[in-house]
């Protein structure tokens, strides 16, 4: 485990690094975060996937008492049997 000295002095050496280097993000791409981090801004998020057939039964299903513990938990158990019987299209 480094010390606490030796993590000051990688501390130090990788904001030297970072000043020194060449490699420099336009303002475009820029956004700075209150603890000083970096990261990028892309114009749009990824689309999203489509749930799969066992997703969109534990959604519809998940409320239900039958599948559902006294405690709020699921019966994940009891939901697949069920998923396994049901007639899909």
């Amino acid at each position: 485990m480094p010390t606490k000295r030796e993590r000051e002095y990688y501390r130090m050496g990788f904001r030297d690094g970072r000043k020194d280097s060449a490699f420099d993000l336009s303002q475009d791409y820029r956004e700075t975060f209150p603890s000083g981090r970096v990261s990028k801004v892309f114009d749009q998020p990824k689309p999203k996937r489509k749930l799969s057939a066992w997703n969109k039964f534990v959604k519809a299903n998940s409320r239900k008492k039958e599948f559902r513990y006294a405690n709020g938990k699921l019966k994940l158990k009891k939901m697949g049997i069920a998923f396994r019987r049901k007639k899909r299209r």
